[in-house]
């Protein structure tokens, strides 16, 4: 048998703990399980991908850091919905 060691953030061990825990198994069944899972697919048992943001959020994160493309500020919400609707 090997020993398997690894440093988790306190938060994370938590609450995989607690996750495990409701679903009647202990964290160290949990990694077995996932590894195992790994072997038997020959690779990570679940898509791993890049989040891409789409378009249209990209260009307002874009406008926002570049100061184009903004309205108000405004004195009330009253204003800034108004401005919302306008069009």
């Amino acid at each position: 048998m090997a020993t398997f060691q690894m440093t988790l953030d306190d938060d994370l061990k938590e609450t995989a703990d607690r996750l495990f825990k409701n679903l009647g198994l202990d964290t160290e069944t949990a990694i077995r399980i996932f590894l195992k899972a790994c072997i038997a697919r020959d690779g990570i048992p679940f898509a791993v991908k890049h989040y891409k943001m789409p378009d249209d959020l990209e260009e307002a994160i874009r406008d926002v850091r570049t100061g184009k493309n903004l309205y108000g500020p405004f004195d009330t919400a009253e204003e800034a919905v108004a401005s919302m609707l306008e069009d």
